[in-house]
């Protein structure tokens, strides 16, 4: 844990008493703050009672005698309106601000030259961190990682100069971290989403820019105007790296097209090129002269952790920002191989071979809730797919995808948005199957897969909808495609 001292013996509000609010609370106790901690659910009021957090009903409380009101991120800032604490904090003058603020002012209190590596972005963001984290631990650094990933921030290790912090956040914790400076600043890319808690696009991709415009060294996205137009702003700001040399400024990434200088995708390897560097002198006659950076190549070929140009952009955010803190080439490439991925996120479960000699992939991509993130598992494939699709839709269904459906060779419908589904599938001309549960339809796509021909035919769970139908989360429906595949005959799990 992270003991909090910047707030020591002033009264500290914490609303949202779920796992990064209990947190916070327990970290501002052992710091020595006094805590009022409060829930609208009796369930998490609940779990911080037991954790022994103290609770305060805040619809009550003296707000004049607050120093702060440490919000949950879930907790409504501004949009669709602000949450009554917000509002009864605002009246009182008393600062609003999120776990990750009281990361930082710690980190400033007590040791301000730690690493930390801070990443985010409508897609990509856990990935990103998950791998980051990876390559240094490969290199023998001292990391932790949590954030909007896994474990909250304030129950990791403190800082210290000889430890990596590498943290994942989202733009509600952005909005609740005025502090906000990490070493690298990561932002891969920046479209619609969560504009019911922002506003609007400009303001919510306001928020993204903030992380890496506070940033010592920025790695950002080239790929989507929003991000382009950041790279700009902040180039301005600190002068173009391209024309001063100053290449430790920003660094740009992009999959979509070559750069002179940067990290980017050729074909499927990862080149990254530095900046070339000015020397002048004076004597005998004033002059300068240019050195050519080198130029690094990474095979992501073969990496099958890092499938798709989208996994290829995470792998050059990941690339850039290991070169920006000093890391040098070598053992990043080597330690990029052993990357083991993340469960949920085209995760290979296993194959299944076949009566003609073929081995059929299983691939596990349940945190796809949306067809965003469905696009990017299909063109992670080149085609023979075997479609396992369907819940809760969201707005606009699967019709986006239309243009990549001649990669398909079937799909199998589950949930409640099969009869949707069906009606775009059929006039899109691909054949389709109603399995209505999750394990009819893995059994289903294996025993139509068995006959297929190609070198490696896939079962894609990527179900571009919620789960909220037939599962709790896209978690337990990941886990419940692993459980049937594993009970089909024959299935070879992947080693973990």
């Amino acid at each position: 844990m992270i003991r909090v001292t910047t707030f020591a013996g002033r009264r500290v509000a914490v609303f949202g008493l779920g796992a990064s609010g209990n947190a916070a609370a327990l970290a501002l106790l052992a710091g020595g703050a006094d805590v009022a901690a409060w829930d609208d659910g009796e369930a998490g009021r609940a779990s911080a009672e037991r954790a022994g957090v103290p609770l305060v009903d805040l619809r009550e409380a003296d707000w004049s005698g607050f120093a702060a009101l440490v919000l949950a991120p879930g907790v409504p800032l501004t949009h669709p309106q602000p949450h009554w604490t917000v509002k009864a904090a605002l009246m009182a003058g008393v600062e609003i601000i999120g776990d990750v603020e009281l990361f930082f002012r710690e980190r400033a209190a007590i040791a301000p030259g730690s690493p930390v590596v801070a990443i985010t972005g409508t897609n990509g963001k856990s990935t990103t961190t998950a791998l980051i984290a990876h390559l240094l631990r490969g290199g023998g650094k001292d990391v932790q990682m949590g954030g909007n990933i896994g474990v909250p921030i304030l129950a990791l290790e403190p800082p210290a100069d000889d430890r990596y912090h590498v943290i994942e956040m989202s733009s509600f914790q952005i909005d609740l971290t005025p502090s906000l400076a990490p070493t690298v600043g990561i932002l891969l890319n920046i479209t619609p989403d969560h504009l019911d808690r922002h506003g609007t696009m400009k303001a919510y991709a306001a928020i993204k820019e903030r992380l890496v415009s506070s940033a010592r060294h920025a790695v950002i996205g080239e790929d989507d105007p929003w991000c382009l137009a950041a790279i700009d702003r902040r180039n301005k700001a600190l002068g173009d790296p391209s024309a001063s040399g100053s290449g430790d400024h920003t660094t740009p990434i992009a999959v979509t097209k070559p750069m002179n200088w940067g990290c980017f995708l050729d074909g499927r390897d990862l080149v990254y090129q530095g900046v070339r560097h000015a020397y002048h002198y004076t004597t005998p006659q004033p002059g300068f002269f240019l050195v050519e950076a080198p130029r690094d190549t990474v095979r992501l070929n073969g990496i099958r952790t890092l499938r798709g140009a989208h996994n290829a952009q995470n792998a050059c955010a990941a690339y850039a920002a290991l070169r920006a803190l000093g890391i040098p080439h070598r053992p990043i490439a080597h330690h990029m191989a052993t990357y083991p991925g993340l469960p949920h996120r085209l995760e290979e479960v296993g194959h299944l071979p076949t009566p003609s000699g073929h081995r059929v992939l299983f691939i596990n991509d349940s945190k796809a809730t949306n067809a965003d993130s469905t696009e990017k598992a299909l063109l992670s494939f080149p085609n023979g797919i075997h479609w396992i699709v369907g819940g809760l839709a969201k707005d606009g269904g699967i019709s986006s995808l239309v243009p990549h459906f001649s990669r398909l060779a079937r799909a199998y419908l589950i949930g409640a948005s099969s009869d949707a589904f069906a009606e775009t599938l059929t006039t899109a001309g691909v054949p389709f199957e109603r399995c209505d549960t999750l394990d009819i339809a893995t059994r289903r796509a294996a025993t139509v897969v068995s006959g297929a021909t190609g070198a490696e035919p896939v079962v894609l769970l990527s179900p571009s909808c919620a789960s909220y139908d037939q599962f709790q989360n896209f978690e337990k429906r990941g886990d419940a495609f692993r459980i049937a595949c594993r009970e089909l005959p024959g299935f070879v799990a992947k080693a973990p």
